[in-house]
């Protein structure tokens, strides 16, 4: 029996990002306009990720489910280029 790895792609629409995080698109556009788009600007549609989107999207959802401690929000907060 031959066991095969996936293969990591470049990048992943919403929908196979929500299944890979094992969350609704709902719950990931959720996320987004909390951490990402929170400064005035709206999420556009049709968004992709990479892998290290990923990485940060399901640190957010743990964060943001209590299971993180409190942060800024942002990973760069905002007041700091004021």
């Amino acid at each position: 029996m031959t066991l095969t790895k996936a293969v990591p792609k470049d990048y992943y629409s919403e929908a196979e990002a929500a299944r890979m995080l094992g969350i609704s698109i709902a719950r990931l556009h959720k996320i987004l306009d909390q951490y990402v788009f929170n400064v005035g600007t709206h999420r556009p549609p049709d968004l992709e990720f990479n892998s290290s989107d990923l990485l940060l999207l399901s640190y957010w959802n743990k964060e943001s489910h209590g299971t993180r401690p409190e942060t800024h929000g942002n990973v760069i907060p905002i007041d700091d280029y004021k």
